[in-house]
C-alpha cells in the first residue's frame, strides 16, 4: 500500500483548472467572449418595502437618465442600459482603469403584492429609486372588534344611562 500524501490546495487547482477551460471555451449564449473576460457590470440594487410599497433602488453613478430604462412585463421588473467608457481626449493615457463600463440588464420577480399601476421612478445623485404601490386588497387593514353577549349589554346600558342623563339636563 503507497502512502499518498494530503495536498490540501489540488482541489483548489482543480477549480482553477475548470475556470481556465470555461475562459478560453465557448462563452455561454448570451455574453461575448469579451464580457466574460473583462466582465460585464450590474449596478448594486437594494430592495426592501414599507405599508404602502415595494421601493427598489439602483446605484447609477455617472449615468444620465436618457442611459437606461425600465420596463414590467409579465409581473418582472427588468432594468437595462448601457454606461459607455469616454475618453476625455487622445492624449489621455490611462495607467489603470477599474470602474466597470458596458451594458447591463437586472431583472426581478415581483411579488403578488404588488401592482405596475402607479408605480413611479425618480433619479437623483446617481440613485434610481422605482416605488410600487401595494395592492388594496394586500394591505393590512384594522379590523373593528363589535361585542356580543354580556359585553354587548353592558355597553348598551351605559349608552342608555348617558341618554337618560343627557334627556333629564
Amino acid at each position: 500500500m503507497n502512502i499518498v500524501k494530503y495536498d490540501p490546495f489540488r482541489e483548489l487547482r482543480s477549480l482553477q483548472d475548470e475556470m481556465t477551460r470555461l475562459f478560453t471555451g465557448v462563452a455561454p449564449s448570451g455574453y461575448g467572449r469579451d464580457e466574460m473576460m473583462h466582465g460585464a457590470w450590474s449596478p448594486s440594487v437594494d430592495i426592501f418595502e414599507d405599508k404602502d410599497k415595494l421601493i427598489l433602488e439602483a446605484e447609477l453613478p455617472g449615468m444620465k437618465q436618457e442611459d437606461f430604462d425600465i420596463s414590467v412585463e409579465n409581473n418582472v421588473l427588468t432594468l437595462h442600459g448601457e454606461r459607455k467608457f469616454e475618453k476625455k481626449s487622445e492624449q489621455d493615457n490611462y495607467h489603470r482603469v477599474e470602474r466597470s463600463y458596458g451594458s447591463f440588464t437586472r431583472s426581478f420577480t415581483l411579488p403578488q403584492t404588488v401592482t405596475a399601476e402607479g408605480a413611479t421612478a425618480n433619479f437623483e445623485n446617481g440613485v434610481l429609486r422605482v416605488e410600487l404601490p401595494k395592492r388594496e386588497e394586500t394591505k393590512a387593514r384594522k379590523i373593528e372588534i363589535k361585542a356580543h353577549g354580556a359585553d354587548a349589554k353592558a355597553i348598551d346600558v351605559e349608552s342608555k344611562t348617558d341618554k337618560s342623563k343627557q334627556a333629564q339636563a
